[in-house]
């Protein structure tokens, strides 16, 4: 079989395959709730046959969210919200369902793309911003407020909360965002992060407080379900984090509870990235290969040949698609059918599906491995 549908463990989570969505910024929630587009959006990607659906970087509080349009999960409502989404997809997808939980530092309360990205203005429903230290994203961009001790501390907490909140809606995995220079990675960056005290300085330094998000979080999240991080391999800036860097975050997080590591790249200031399918992945291979934690390789990987040449030199784990599956939402069904593998897809569409796996139902007609799941979410 081709390694690409073999499956995976995290943990006692089982991956059917190692397609991984990735999480996508929709810009459609209304005061951090999902609305009916999310509805639509996970709810295709969700019968695609990918091995795991990771939900869109929410944020943990309403300062943290990149734009007000973007998804949270600090509000009854918020939760309310998207366990609607969720009880609809889920009547109909087994798939698994994780969370990347996020905030978004000094890159915080911008305009959404359709309206043109760029910092919004207080008119335009903006709000001020935190880091690490007290410097704009770019030179017309809202000069952050820096963050103390207490503030750290409200931050943790607010991720803890969430966190809680994921497991409520009964998520299978969680992921935080510590790349693409949002809070946790702006942290880590000597471009964003000039901190003469303990959370500044030495690599040591600039680690401590994305480690105390994600050692607060794993202790809140279930011990059963796994817990990863999202995080750059490099700033693609003289001075910002590198390789090196990359790895010896990794290898903290493992010995903290990390399950898994989705490695990417840049965000922390313009820069020069040299856009070429699978760009990123060379910094996933080390980090697999100097670490051993399951690892996820994204970036412009488009090729069902080319993801699978990815797992069989060992270079990761799991292959996260972006906008490539946005693209091509039935990404994993042609992969499927260009490596002879077999994916599951719903009855409704089986006429379309070369190669597939025909679920078998129980006597009330729902397929089986779908009353698994809900029984195994209670």
């Amino acid at each position: 079989m081709a390694m690409l549908f073999e499956p995976i463990a995290l943990r006692s989570l089982v991956l059917p395959n190692r397609v991984v969505i990735a999480p996508m910024c929709e810009f459609s929630a209304v005061d951090g709730c999902a609305s009916d587009w999310h509805i639509i959006h996970l709810g295709h990607l969700a019968v695609s046959g990918a091995g795991l659906l990771i939900i869109e970087a929410t944020g943990v509080e309403p300062a943290g969210r990149i734009s007000r349009e973007c998804l949270g999960l600090y509000s009854d409502e918020n939760e309310e919200a998207l366990a609607r989404v969720l009880k609809i997809v889920r009547k109909y997808a087994s798939m698994p369902i994780g969370i990347q939980l996020s905030h978004a530092g000094r890159k915080a309360s911008i305009r959404k793309p359709a309206d043109g990205r760029g910092p919004a203005g207080e008119e335009e429903g903006g709000w001020e911003v935190v880091a690490p230290s007290p410097i704009p994203f770019a030179e017309t961009w809202k000069t952050p407020r820096m963050l103390d001790r207490a503030g750290m501390d409200s931050v943790i907490s607010n991720f803890v909360q969430a966190t809680k909140r994921a497991d409520r809606l009964g998520l299978d995995l969680l992921e935080l965002h510590s790349a693409h220079g949002y809070l946790m990675s702006s942290y880590l960056s000597p471009i964003a992060n000039v901190r003469t005290d303990e959370y500044g300085g030495s690599l040591e330094n600039r680690m401590r407080f994305p480690l105390e998000i994600f050692k607060a979080v794993r202790e809140a999240w279930p011990d059963h379900k796994p817990a990863g991080v999202r995080f750059n391999g490099s700033d693609w800036l003289e001075g910002g984090i590198d390789p090196d860097e990359a790895v010896a975050y990794a290898k903290a997080l493992a010995a903290i509870g990390c399950d898994y590591v989705d490695v990417s790249s840049g965000g922390n200031g313009y820069a020069n990235i040299p856009l070429s399918p699978g760009y990123q992945v060379p910094f996933a291979e080390r980090v697999k290969r100097e670490t051993g934690l399951p690892t996820m390789a994204v970036g412009l990987i488009r090729e069902p040949s080319h993801a699978e040449q990815i797992l069989q030199d060992g270079m990761a784990d799991m292959i996260a698609l972006g906008r490539g599956i946005l693209n091509n939402p039935r990404w994993p069904w042609h992969a499927a059918e260009e490596l002879g593998a077999v994916v599951e897809a719903p009855h409704q569409y089986m006429r379309a599906v070369t190669r597939t796996g025909l679920p078998t139902q129980d006597s009330t007609g729902v397929p089986s491995h779908i009353a698994q799941l809900r029984e195994s979410r209670g």
